[in-house]
């Protein structure tokens, strides 16, 4: 009975966790009179405000992500999930994703671009906590595996981009200089190091499509707005777009060598 009661709650929570994203998501685009995310803190955020801001279309990435976390809420309601061990194990992990989601559109609406950093930051820490629960063991089934693992792989991938905009966004706000360094080679840096994540998670994560797909997807719009767009780069571009490159190969070489070695 309790674990009955245990777990109902959970999923309740879930599910008012989803309300709360889906509201500050509705305030992030600009509805209920908000400010838009690209506007708001100033424009910080903007497709054209540093080196690592993705292109406007890339964060079309989010309506992909929200019905995918629409899809998690109701599915986690299915009797063979209510006491899963595997949703037992995740379900407050998702529900804190997306209350820090929520937490972040309201820091920027109000212009702490400080304080949105260490949101996105802990945002970071609870999805990478969730990728190391759902990459432990395999989905049961097909479902679990693309509205689950799918989901949470889309949104840990995307945050990973975001984190490096949020957080360049916010020392170019607030005036560093990098230290004399060009801002190209700050730049040329941060994407190595995405790159390598990027290829961690393709080795932790047993070459898990969507954290790939999710991370060269941002990564590619910030080769597009800095070959196109203000401010170019043609250094930024090209290593995007190479760090791009070698997470999806890195993948496609784990999920081949599964295929080749399936004891491994």
């Amino acid at each position: 009975m309790v674990a009955m009661t245990s777990d109902a709650v959970r999923q309740a929570g879930v599910t008012a966790a989803f309300i709360l994203c889906v509201v500050g998501s509705a305030i992030g685009s600009g509805a209920f009179g908000g400010t838009p995310i690209d506007q708001a803190a100033g424009g910080a955020l903007s497709a054209d405000a540093t080196l690592l801001a993705p292109a406007g279309p890339a964060f079309g990435i989010w309506s992909v992500i929200y019905a995918g976390l629409g899809a998690y809420t109701v599915y986690q309601w299915f009797p063979s999930q209510r006491a899963s061990h595997r949703q037992r194990r995740l379900g407050w992990w998702v529900a804190a994703s997306m209350l820090l989601n929520a937490a972040w559109i309201l820091s920027v609406q109000a212009g702490l671009l400080a304080v949105s950093v260490l949101i996105i930051l802990a945002l970071l820490a609870v999805l990478s906590a969730a990728f190391v629960i759902y990459t432990s063991r395999a989905p049961v089934t097909a479902a679990d595996g693309v509205v689950t693992d799918g989901t949470l792989g889309l949104y840990l991938g995307w945050v990973c981009v975001a984190v490096c905009a949020n957080i360049t966004a916010a020392l170019v706000a607030a005036g560093f200089a990098g230290f004399g360094v060009p801002p190209e080679l700050w730049a040329a840096a941060i994407l190595a190091v995405v790159a390598v994540v990027g290829v961690f998670l393709a080795l932790r994560g047993n070459g898990r499509l969507a954290v790939a797909a999710a991370i060269a997807w941002g990564l590619a719009w910030i080769t597009v707005g800095r070959a196109n767009g203000a401010p170019e780069s043609t250094t930024t571009a090209v290593t995007a777009g190479l760090a791009a490159a070698a997470i999806a190969l890195a993948t496609v070489a784990v999920r081949l060598r599964r295929r080749s070695h399936p004891g491994a």
